[in-house]
């Protein structure tokens, strides 16, 4: 019962953050899957698998909205398909500390542009 509870938890702050920021749940995700006990590298996969399925329905929430430019979305995809796929090669090789300092650091740095914009 508990392990569900947690599962909501993560799954709902997640879909909001998504929802808000357009796939920021992966910010909250991470560290949340780590408090569960599984390892850095899979909470960053299993993050991504969940903010994959939390950004279909935030596009159809802003799509709907009439926020979605589809021809701006259209010419980041390519690259961003190749850069997905050389950062989950690189996850691979990764060492999990040297995982968790760079996205702390992204993480900080984000906050940081945010806070100064």
């Amino acid at each position: 019962m508990k392990r569900n509870v947690k599962s909501l938890f993560i799954g709902g702050i997640s879909g909001i953050l998504n929802g808000l920021f357009g796939s920021g749940g992966g910010i909250a995700a991470v560290p949340l899957l780590e408090s569960t006990g599984i390892e850095p590298k899979k909470s960053h996969a299993t993050s991504v698998a969940l903010i994959f399925c939390l950004s279909i329905a935030a596009t159809i929430g802003y799509y709907i909205g009439g926020n979605l430019n589809f021809r701006a979305a259209l010419s980041y995809i390519p690259s961003g398909l190749l850069g997905a796929a050389v950062g989950a090669t690189l996850l691979k090789k990764a060492d999990n500390g040297i995982l968790r300092r760079i996205f702390g650091g992204v993480m900080i740095i984000s906050g940081i542009r945010m806070i100064l914009r």
